[in-house]
């Protein structure tokens, strides 16, 4: 049962007075049964629903009663979103108003509700970088959330991974979105969308510039397509290659999902010992050669040719290296 839900349906009465079931259900994408269920908990947590029979009927609240989230500042409505993302609230500078907000939205709950809430907070806990990573440093990302909400344009000196390395732009920001715990930065610069990475953001400055961010742009649509446009420009070529048994089991932990998925694909098994053949995406040679290689002898590049003998002449250089240590 989801607290969230619950607290959900209640507010969906509160603002709408007389609510059916198959509405309560279509709202809130689940069985009308379920929405039964949900106010039945809510009728033993004490709020006051009941039910109005007949046709144009539906569950109401006893006229009156209200759930308030008082006292409630503007950073702290923000921060709401952020509730159950303890870590990227801190990156943004909202720490203290998200607990502050979380405390005012738990004494707004009636008992039951309350104690429910609590529960579930004990049980999730959400760490968003991954493993083997220390988290980045991300100083000028406060900075970004107030440009964001302000619609006021910033002056940044930013790092690329392409010559002229570091450049000043002026950016006009849409929106941030994290990603496996790394933060981006979503703006216009000379009228064309781009993507940043804050934390090779190496200075930044508000300006004075405002701006009207556009009624159309919908930031998630525009980060779906960016990840399929990178990966589209990611892959640039393929290779064949050979993995034996154990190969094909270590490859979730050693590459990316699509060439997995690629493997999975287009497998065929060669030898009586297990191996198979497939055909896998590339980035580069030197890229696809480092990947590679974390699989050791479990892994042989068949083709390009350019791709087989950067293997092998990593291989020998490492061979004569182990070897002049002896």
């Amino acid at each position: 049962m989801s607290a969230g839900r619950l607290l959900s349906v209640l507010l969906l009465l509160q603002s709408r007075g007389r609510v059916s079931a198959r509405g309560l259900a279509d709202e809130l994408g689940v069985s009308v049964r379920t929405a039964y269920r949900d106010v039945a908990r809510l009728q033993d947590a004490g709020v006051p629903v009941y039910a109005e029979p007949g046709r144009g009927g539906g569950y109401q609240l006893v006229e009156g009663y209200r759930t308030r989230l008082t006292g409630m500042s503007e950073g702290e409505a923000r921060a709401l979103f952020f509730a159950g993302l303890p870590g990227p609230a801190a990156d943004l500078g909202l720490a203290a108003e998200v607990t502050a907000a979380r405390l005012k939205l738990l004494a707004a709950l009636p008992t039951g509700l309350r104690e429910e809430a609590a529960r579930t907070a004990a049980v999730f806990h959400l760490d968003a970088p991954g493993w083997y990573r220390e988290p980045e440093r991300t100083p000028y990302l406060p900075l970004f959330v107030d440009a964001v909400l302000t619609q006021r344009a910033v002056d940044v000196h930013y790092r690329r991974w392409r010559a002229p390395q570091e450049v000043h732009r002026r950016l006009r920001p849409y929106g941030l979105v994290l990603k496996s715990g790394v933060w981006y930065l979503v703006a216009d610069a000379k009228n064309r969308i781009a993507t940043y990475r804050v934390t090779q953001v190496l200075d930044a400055v508000l300006s004075d510039e405002r701006f009207d961010r556009p009624r159309d742009f919908d930031l998630g649509a525009y980060w779906t397509s960016y990840l399929d446009d990178f990966r589209t420009r990611r892959y640039t070529g393929t290779a064949t290659v050979r993995l034996s048994p154990r190969g094909r089991r270590r490859l979730p932990d050693n590459v990316p999902p699509e060439v997995v998925r690629a493997v999975d694909a287009t497998a065929t098994v060669v030898g009586d010992k297990g191996w198979v053949e497939a055909v896998i995406p590339t980035e580069s040679t030197e890229h696809a050669c480092g990947e590679l290689l974390r699989l050791g002898t479990d892994v042989e590049v068949v083709a390009p040719a350019g791709l087989r003998r950067a293997m092998a002449d990593t291989v020998g250089v490492l061979a004569r290296a182990y070897g002049s240590a002896r």
